[in-house]
């Protein structure tokens, strides 16, 4: 029921989604959902409406999912999956309830510090995972180490990399550059077992060369909105410029083909959403302005992490490196 759009967006990606074989279970206000469906041939789709009767808002705080909208579509949606009755939840609400539902209501996986949001970007390569991109604004050292633990798992799992380069965000590649925990967490990830490749810059984002970059989420969360607005502004700068004449409007009409790849490649619509790692239950967590195709995709994701048994993974991941990240980690870490 949550994003800008609601049930007019997510009800076609979802009935996408079940022609491919997933079940869907749509959550929210019946009557709007089923005055969607109706539009569909939905014969033979294994698709079912749970009905909820609270909406949490944007102006609300996510502890209002918790504590006063406790029929809210995103808490329902996540006691289903507590419950046995789905295996992942797919969000374009409120992100931070969508965060807070999957953490008090579903809980983290043994050993987890701090559960993290995994951004997916476009590269002039294999797409970036930017972790973490908003569940955390504060973290410590070994937080960030946990982070790119679970993005390495998460990119051999569901994006299908072999060896993940993962590298450290910070102001310098040199080592010994960056703030006190960029300096910790870099010797904590030196001593791991990940294709650790050391400090990568902000540029490096975007080149492909890495695969995992690791920040805290206010870092990540800056970054990933400089990133959507950069891409929109040079998406408009880029039209404009085209229509100034009628000889750019010929090698416009000439490049359409270009164009239209040039879109697909830094479209976020084809990741979909970023999961939040380190929960025992499957929460993705959609853009606001999420359309259909961003939808299914989000849909795709949960779907393959749940075939290939992510959660179990990052369980065995986080296992072997258990003593790295959790004994120099203080009290009031979790």
């Amino acid at each position: 029921m949550g994003g800008d759009y609601g049930p007019e967006v997510i009800v076609p990606a979802a009935v996408d989604a079940a022609r491919e074989g997933t079940a869907i279970v749509l959550v929210g206000d019946a009557d709007r959902i089923n005055a969607e469906l109706v539009r569909f041939d939905t014969n033979g789709l294994d698709i079912r409406v749970h009905h909820s009767t609270q909406i949490v808002e944007m102006h609300d705080k996510p502890s209002d999912a918790l504590r006063r909208k406790r029929d809210s579509s995103i808490q329902v949606a996540c006691k289903l999956v507590k419950d046995g009755q789905a295996d992942g939840v797919v969000s374009a609400g409120h992100s931070g309830a969508s965060v807070a539902c999957g953490m008090f209501i579903l809980g983290r996986i043994k050993g987890v510090l701090r559960p993290a949001l995994a951004g997916v970007m476009p590269t002039e390569k294999a797409p970036v995972i930017l972790i973490d991109v908003g569940a955390n604004v504060d973290s410590k050292p070994q937080h960030l180490l946990q982070f790119g633990l679970m993005a390495d798992v998460f990119a051999k799992d569901v994006l299908g990399m072999e060896n993940p380069s993962v590298g450290v965000l910070s102001i310098g590649e040199e080592e010994g550059k960056g703030n006190a925990t960029v300096k910790e967490a870099f010797d904590l990830f030196r001593e791991s077992r990940m294709n650790f490749i050391g400090n990568v810059e902000g540029r490096d984002i975007f080149t492909g060369n890495v695969n995992v970059a690791v920040c805290d989420g206010f870092v990540g969360n800056v970054a990933l909105k400089l990133s959507e607005g950069l891409a929109k502004s040079m998406g408009n700068i880029l039209k404009e410029e085209l229509k100034r004449s009628w000889l750019s409007k010929l090698g416009a009409l000439l490049s359409l083909r270009a164009f239209k790849r040039f879109r697909t490649v830094t479209d976020y619509a084809e990741y979909g959403g970023a999961p939040l790692l380190g929960l025992k239950g499957l929460v993705v967590v959609c853009h606001g302005k999420s359309n259909p195709k961003a939808i299914l995709n989000a849909i795709r994701m949960a779907s393959k992490s749940v075939e290939n048994k992510l959660h179990e993974h990052l369980a065995e991941g986080l296992a072997v490196h258990k003593d790295l990240s959790e004994t120099k980690a203080t009290p009031n870490a979790a």
